[in-house]
């Protein structure tokens, strides 16, 4: 007989090790360079990435098979992740290539090693974390931000001490804006009094400010598809932030473990061609410094919150997106783990 997997802390405690059944940002494309190998840690898992001689993106287990050292202190050779300690390589399968030292050795196309399906978008690695209902990747399907000619987007990767759920709380609660980041470049505008209004979509929800629309962040869209889930959200931009209309942010969060995250941020702006090189050359100069204070106010907010807070918090009107969000991560982490007890009784049956 299994442990009853439907308990609301053993829920929980999946969720906050990090979600499954998602494809998840790992790097910036600029972090995985040829030759050399990346390592990183995501859901409480130590991976490692390279590029093979073509370009492409292999991430297995940050561990290599033979003594257990880790690969990303290695090298690449061949399309193949090398151990520096004794030169076993890895191929993108997670299986034993090569042991140099010993040809013909037995270690040689055994698959020790867990891999991970891998895409790339607008400058990010992604990597698909794999759950008991959904154990093979689904279609990668980017923000179409990320892939239409009509959109120029770029990203920024922190770490933040906190639980990546926070992050995601956050974004569902477009009303923090206007009153956390009343200083800032373009959210010290509007109301600070309203109601919020909450509508369903096919892929999440978008929660919006009943009183205001362009004014200050004044609605985010939660996308929580069946192999991914971020957040989209417009601040408005006067004409002298340059072309492109609203600067719009697509994000995303990746669990490091239970208690710290990658935050992504993806800077988007509906330019192409030489706007498009505005845009980058105006926020690098300009803007950067101002959107990373705001980041750094969600940060230092963030991180001041108890582990332990949900269990004193106390809810009202404007935190429908919130209780929406953590619904349907709970239903997502309830449908994982009833596959997972499933499959385990089939396995002692």
């Amino acid at each position: 007989m299994t442990a009853n997997t439907s308990g609301r802390d053993t829920v929980d405690d999946y969720i906050n090790s990090g979600l499954r059944g998602l494809w998840v940002p790992v790097a910036k494309s600029v972090q995985v360079k040829g030759g050399k190998p990346f390592g990183t840690k995501i859901a409480g898992e130590n991976l490692v990435l390279w590029r093979d001689g073509d370009g492409k993106v292999h991430c297995v287990e940050d561990f290599c098979p033979h003594r257990g050292a880790k690969l990303s202190l290695g090298v690449v050779q061949e399309g193949n992740v090398a151990c520096r300690y004794h030169g076993v390589a890895i191929d993108g399968t997670g299986t034993v290539a090569r042991v140099p030292a010993m040809p013909d050795c037995a270690l040689e196309g055994r698959r020790p090693l867990t891999s991970y399906a891998t895409a790339e978008a607008a400058d990010g690695v992604f990597i698909y974390l794999p759950s008991a209902d959904q154990p093979e990747a689904p279609e990668f399907n980017p923000p179409v931000e990320f892939v239409s000619d009509e959109w120029e987007a770029f990203p920024c990767m922190t770490r933040w001490n906190c639980s990546y759920r926070l992050s995601l709380d956050n974004a569902a609660d477009p009303m923090h804006a206007s009153y956390l980041h009343t200083d800032s470049f373009t959210l010290a505008y509007g109301t600070k009094q309203d109601t919020m209004r909450l509508e369903r979509t096919d892929t999440g929800f978008v929660i919006e400010r009943a009183g205001q629309r362009g004014v200050n962040l004044d609605w985010t869209e939660v996308v929580v598809e069946p192999g991914m889930i971020y957040f989209r959200l417009d601040i408005p931009y006067p004409n002298g932030a340059g072309p492109g209309g609203p600067f719009r942010i697509i994000g995303f969060t990746a669990a490091i473990d239970e208690h710290t995250h990658h935050s992504f941020f993806w800077r988007c702006r509906q330019v192409q061609g030489v706007e498009a090189e505005s845009w980058r050359f105006l926020y690098r100069a300009f803007l950067e410094d101002r959107h990373w204070s705001v980041l750094e106010q969600d940060r230092e907010m963030l991180e001041s919150i108890p582990e332990d807070a949900r269990k004193r918090e106390m809810l009202y009107q404007h935190d429908i997106g919130v209780s929406r969000l953590r619904q349907m991560m709970v239903r997502k982490a309830k449908a994982h783990l009833k596959a997972q007890e499933a499959a385990a009784e089939q396995k002692t049956a």
